[in-house]
């Protein structure tokens, strides 16, 4: 197979090669199965080095355009749905463990306090908050907050919508418990198995209907009875974190529009993957036709600040704003205007592309120490982006045993099997990392290896 590429100078080279690729076989010039050239032909062919066409590659393995086989090299993988759409432009349970002497805490909720902007918020905090903003903000939020809203997850995820479309909330359950209401007792709403717990506790309070959809290594799996609503976690799932493949998407889509149903994309935690590019959305895929984007600034910012928002297709806001017009806004006004000052200003990039370093450099103290002080016996998974792993412990190993000794030494570790409707036969456990310095989580891990093996 020869690949011709051009290269325009505007991005970086390896950038250019994974598009050039990626179009081809969404265009169906490239084939199911095809094999791709080697890296070092590729390189040859195009004058570049062999890393550059490794990150391309790699890129696309990523997002499940191809598949690789050990000794043969990289193939097309199999694609069969035609899923693209005009881009239309727009302007205390067991989970927690209760102990007095906790000195490493391992919980996926949890952030580097240390390295949040205190001056830059304290002084845009003292600039807002005067007289002029004592009152409630508007329900569906400042204006203000949801343009640059809008003009961030443009940039970021490629979501083109309006400020219209945007909705601020306190987070991922209050958005839920809305789109509840609106939607109406009689929805069935299908949900990751295992996915997160509180999702379905807060659908089930509401009164409607779950169904667990079971996930494979591509995410959640097609839904096989009547769906009106999905719910899922595509970029990382949780709490697994496989990253959803783009035929998977594709299908999802499909199903989405055959059965005129509506799908959640909770992107909970995209902004942190540590390598290639951010994996596409399936609100830029769709271009919010069917589906309802998730989004928060908990892990990016500071989980107390309870700042989250939801975008909506353009169809449903007239009934949306319709129906909640005697709601009140859920959030700070302060806090809105503060922080749609902090992006406006291009502080909130400047803070991500700080964290996604500190988040880096965390992770991979995890991984190694695990490396170091665990056998082969125990093993990582959903290690490519976010703030925690899974860890599969030996089946010596209850998960209740491994927490209770964890606790016994003074370390929170968090089990998995919450997060199962049905249970499972693995034994798993949550560690989670953004709030541990390097040093806690190398000495954590130590301690966690000493009790376990």
């Amino acid at each position: 197979m020869e690949l011709s590429i051009s290269f325009t100078g505007d991005s970086a080279k390896y950038l250019q090669i994974y598009e050039e690729i990626r179009q081809s076989i969404l265009t169906k010039r490239l084939l199911a199965h095809r094999q791709l050239p080697s890296k070092r032909t590729l390189a040859q062919t195009l004058d570049v080095s062999v890393h550059t066409v490794k990150e391309a590659y790699e890129q696309l393995l990523a997002e499940g355009y191809v598949y690789s086989k050990e000794r043969a090299g990289y193939f097309i993988a199999p694609f069969e749905f035609d899923w693209l759409q005009q881009v239309q432009q727009q302007n205390p349970p067991t989970s927690t463990i209760i102990s007095n002497d906790v000195h490493y805490d391992f919980h996926n909720g949890h952030v580097d306090n240390e390295a949040f902007p205190y001056s830059i918020w304290h002084k845009l905090l003292k600039k807002h908050l005067n007289n002029n903003n004592l009152s409630t903000s508007p329900w569906e939020g400042e204006l203000v907050l949801r343009s640059e809203i809008a003009r961030y997850v443009e940039r970021s995820r490629g979501v083109i919508c309006d400020a219209s479309q945007v909705f601020i909330y306190c987070g991922t359950q209050s958005q839920l418990q809305a789109l509840s209401h609106f939607f109406g007792p009689l929805t069935r709403v299908g949900i990751e198995e295992p996915g997160f717990k509180r999702v379905r506790a807060t659908l089930q309070q509401c009164g409607l209907s779950t169904e667990a959809i079971p996930v494979d290594n591509a995410g959640i799996t097609l839904p096989q009875k009547t769906i009106h609503m999905l719910y899922t976690t595509p970029a990382h799932q949780f709490p697994l974190g496989m990253i959803m493949t783009i035929e998977r998407r594709a299908a999802l889509l499909q199903w989405a529009n055959l059965n005129e149903a509506y799908i959640i994309e909770d992107d909970y935690d995209s902004e942190f993957r540590y390598k290639g590019l951010p994996i596409p959305s399936l609100a830029k895929m769709d271009q919010l036709q069917r589906v309802i984007y998730f989004g928060t600034f908990s892990k990016t910012l500071l989980p107390s600040l309870r700042i989250s928002y939801m975008i909506l297709p353009k169809s449903l806001i007239a009934s949306f704003i319709t129906f909640n017009h005697e709601q009140k806004s859920v959030v700070s006004r302060i806090d809105q205007l503060v922080l749609a000052d902090f992006i406006a200003q291009g502080q909130f990039d400047k803070h991500l592309a700080k964290m996604r370093t500190v988040y880096r450099k965390k992770q991979q103290t995890l991984l190694t120490a695990i490396s170091t002080h665990f056998s082969e016996e125990f093993q990582v998974i959903g290690e490519k982006s976010g703030l925690h792993i899974v860890m599969k412990l030996p089946e010596r190993l209850s998960e209740k045993k491994a927490i209770q000794l964890a606790q016994e030494i003074g370390i929170r570790v968090y089990p998995c099997s919450t997060s199962y409707q049905h249970g499972t036969d693995d034994v798993l456990v949550i560690l989670g990392y953004g709030g541990l310095t390097l040093q806690q989580i190398n000495d954590g891990i130590a301690l966690l290896a000493a009790v376990w093996q």
